[in-house]
């Protein structure tokens, strides 16, 4: 079993500030970190592989700095680590990105037939969650989106079950190797990395590819020159100035402050109790 796993080197969220004059993010001194909710894929893969046998192969598309993800990811028990860095891929957006990996994973192929692609559910630098649907549509494979649990594999059939999160409760799906998981996070814990992983990736020789070992064909369709979407402004929120109203409830029933807590709100918003009248009616 061969599985390929794209992960992103993100800035650590909790840490990263709006410039108050020009809007734009402050990175400078901003930790990189694997994206958190492709650990979850990671670990799914590495579960799998442990089950099977096989490869688990990692896939970024970064800077050069990117490595060290990747030799993080090696230190968990990844087989191999491939990262596609050229400055012709700067200013992807979710399209661009999506070309590059799924030609990259064309390439991976050719040593040895994917049988199936994870990724995290999103990244949380862009919470786009399009990168994954993306490949799978250039790729031709079976997409199965905010998956929570494995349910089977059968090689031999060359079929899967899972379990996927929906609006109306869990959807169990089945279908056909290869195909693409997009898993959704508190599904399983990362595991430690052993001494040993962690000595191999420390040595551990990162295949770093450019755009022509990538199998990039339309230089039109990677970085800012296949890159539509257009950012016009970053912001952070405004922060309220309204004060949180305080009930309070030592003199008076508690149904006597939801029905003051109640005529405030209609009093505010006079619209909602006519809404509310209507649905009841």
């Amino acid at each position: 079993m061969h599985i390929v796993v794209c992960i992103k080197q993100v800035p650590d969220s909790a840490q990263i500030r709006v410039h108050p004059v020009t809007n734009t993010i402050m990175r400078q001194g901003v930790p990189a970190i694997v994206n958190p909710y492709d650990l979850f894929a990671l670990e799914e893969a590495l579960r799998l592989k442990d089950r099977f046998g096989g490869r688990v192969t990692m896939l970024c598309m970064g800077p050069p700095q990117a490595e060290e993800a990747l030799r993080k990811c090696i230190s968990f028990g990844a087989s191999d680590a491939v990262l596609v860095t050229d400055r012709a891929f700067a200013g992807a957006d979710t399209l661009a990105t999506s070309y590059a990996l799924a030609a990259a994973i064309r390439k991976i192929g050719e040593e040895q037939a994917v049988d199936l692609v994870f990724t995290g559910k999103q990244t949380i630098d862009g919470d786009t969650a399009q990168v994954g649907p993306g490949v799978a549509k250039r790729l031709g494979l079976n997409l199965l989106t905010y998956v929570s649990r494995i349910v089977d594999v059968d090689l031999d059939a060359r079929r899967l079950r899972v379990e996927r999160r929906a609006e109306g409760g869990v959807q169990v799906l089945d279908t056909t190797l290869p195909s693409l998981i997009t898993m959704l996070e508190g599904t399983n814990e990362m595991r430690f990395a052993s001494l040993d992983d962690m000595l191999r990736a420390a040595r551990f020789a990162v295949r770093k590819w450019n755009k022509d070992d990538a199998g990039i064909e339309d230089l039109t369709k990677i970085g800012l020159k296949g890159s539509p979407t257009i950012v016009s402004k970053v912001f952070g929120p405004t922060p309220r100035t309204e004060k949180a109203d305080i009930q309070v409830v030592a003199d008076s029933s508690a149904q006597d402050a939801a029905l003051n807590l109640l005529q405030k709100i209609f009093t505010a918003h006079p619209q909602l109790e006519d809404e509310l009248v209507e649905r009841l009616s």
